[in-house]
């Protein structure tokens, strides 16, 4: 059956995904943009607000899409194998009491205790500043329920391979935020305004939501929402769960790490850090997470003994890593090399200046020190869960974790000053330091994964070949910089990064890299 299941492609899946995630990105840089039209870069409200919007997200990553993938999908996308649908109802239903309850009491806490949150998160925070970001982050708190409940609905579209409609719903989400934004953003101060779109925030959590359910409930049949302890499969969810909300609550508090670190550089780190995460995570998304998000459900449902289980697992790894390099190399070097033009066309409106894109450039270039090995590994701790091993990359999550708080203190807040160069530049060592750990996990989960299921990864002469390709459109790209002198970034971020992607595919199938003719073909279909 492990044999039966290879046939499945995901390829279309993936397609899918990536299309959901790039539409709900669009949509997210548009709101991004019109953000930093109206808040600028080195405003306190601008710092109140991404640092309040960071903290309830806090919950929704502990209980959200990456948990729920972990430990839910691969119960119930195997008993959907098993064409036992209504066992698979039960398990559901089960999950999301469980889920309501204990969110709905972490909300309540969190909204009671949050002067004590931002004491912990960012602690360089004072006067209005702080008063603000407690405000905003009890009204955030709500809508981040809103959006676990989301990431429930996730889980069962994925499972049935319903993939557009759950990655599109954010895009519901953004646009109400995107019309606070428009609506209120010349007729208030910015205090006011800040409040209002953390209201917006709320009202799109709840319209996400809304827009999923039909669809999850015309596909679990009698899905009853009740706590059902005598389900061994529930308890295996259950169990799956906990290390893995471990994990990512290490995860998080690492990147909650790098904000109370910004939060004492001066204002605009925190700011600057979040447009930067924000770009850094598209291709991450784009590319990393279709790939993973299609291929859970198809390694889970895989059936057979030890030996076979292990062969198709090993053949969809691979053939999963070599279509996400292909794509993520010439992102990570567009980052390295181009990041001024690209944050400049994005971001750069209103308050937002040049000098600000150069200053999210150099953050940017930082994160693409790691941007392929978090990429590849997302996918590698995919394969660990479709095995129902969570307790694997919960080690390993915890070891890049202690490395990137040590190492980011130290490129943070001392190395600048021993270096001569301005303190706000010391953000960029936070997403240096995260790139470095982030090489050292995925250097861990491939050689446990290796002993388990054979050898896998990346083989060295496709790596070089892809490096070499992104090089060669970044020469390219960078003659094209130098020779025009258009003013507006949208204008020269066109003329310079489309010669740029036509240049690493042409170098790409000049190579003979075979994702490349792939590409090219789907394309042209």
């Amino acid at each position: 059956m492990a044999r039966a299941a290879d046939r499945e492609s995901t390829g279309r899946h993936a397609v899918l995904v990536a299309a959901g995630i790039l539409l709900t990105r669009l949509i997210g840089l548009v709101r991004t943009y019109v953000f930093s039209h109206y808040f600028g870069l080195r405003t306190g409200e601008a710092d109140a607000f991404q640092s309040a919007f960071r903290i309830p997200n806090f919950l929704q990553t502990l209980f959200g899409e990456g948990v729920l993938s972990a430990s839910f999908i691969p119960v119930y996308a195997r008993l959907l194998a098993e064409k036992d649908e209504e066992e698979a109802g039960r398990v559901a239903g089960a999950v999301a009491a469980l889920l309501s309850l204990t969110v709905s009491a972490i909300v309540l806490v969190g909204v009671v205790a949050t002067p004590y949150i931002i004491d912990l998160i960012a602690a360089g925070f004072q006067g209005g500043t702080r008063e603000l970001t407690i405000r905003l982050v009890r009204i955030l708190f709500v809508g981040a329920g809103l959006l676990v409940m989301s990431a429930w609905c996730l889980g069962i579209l994925n499972s049935h391979r319903r993939f557009f409609l759950s990655y599109t719903a954010p895009v519901a989400w953004n646009l109400v935020m995107i019309a606070t934004l428009l609506a209120f953003g010349r007729r208030v101060d910015l205090t006011r305004l800040a409040v209002l779109l953390a209201w917006g925030s709320v009202a799109g959590s709840a319209l996400q939501f809304a827009v999923q359910l039909p669809a999850v409930l015309r596909l679990v049949r009698g899905l009853r929402v009740r706590w059902d302890a005598a389900s061994a499969h529930v308890r295996e969810v259950v169990r799956n769960f906990l290390p893995v909300f471990v994990s990512r609550g290490v995860v998080q508090i690492s990147a909650y790490v790098d904000v109370w670190l910004a939060s004492w550089l001066p204002t605009g780190a925190v700011t600057g850090l979040s447009y930067a995460q924000l770009l850094y995570t598209l291709p991450v998304s784009l590319f990393g997470m279709s790939v993973s998000a299609a291929e859970l459900p198809a390694m889970s449902s895989a059936l057979g003994n030890q030996g076979e289980v292990g062969e198709y697992l090993r053949g969809r790894l691979n053939r999963g890593l070599r279509r996400i390099a292909f794509f993520i190399v010439p992102s990570a070097m567009a980052f390295l090399a181009l990041g001024d033009v690209i944050a400049g066309a994005l971001f750069q409106s209103g308050l937002f200046t040049h000098e600000d894109a150069v200053y999210v450039w150099g953050i940017l270039a930082g994160s693409a020190v790691g941007l392929l090995a978090s990429t590849l590994g997302r996918l590698y701790s995919s394969t660990y869960y479709a095995l129902r091993d969570t307790r694997t990359p919960l080690r390993y999550a915890v070891i890049r974790v202690a490395l990137t708080t040590g190492l980011g203190y130290f490129c943070a807040l001392p190395l600048p000053v021993w270096l001569g160069i301005a303190p706000r530049w010391g953000v960029a060592g936070l997403t240096v330091s995260a790139g470095v750990s982030g090489w050292v996990e995925f250097a861990l989960l491939r050689r446990t994964l290796n002993a388990r299921i054979g050898r896998t990864g990346l083989p060295a002469s496709l790596a070089a070949r892809l490096w070499l390709s992104a090089a060669a459109g970044a020469a390219i790209a960078w003659a094209v910089k130098l020779g025009i002198g258009a003013r507006n970034p949208r204008i020269a971020a066109l003329a310079i990064l489309i010669p740029y992607g036509l240049a690493y595919f042409g170098a790409a199938w000049l190579l003979r890299i075979e994702e490349c003719t792939q590409a090219l073909r789907r394309l042209r279909r």
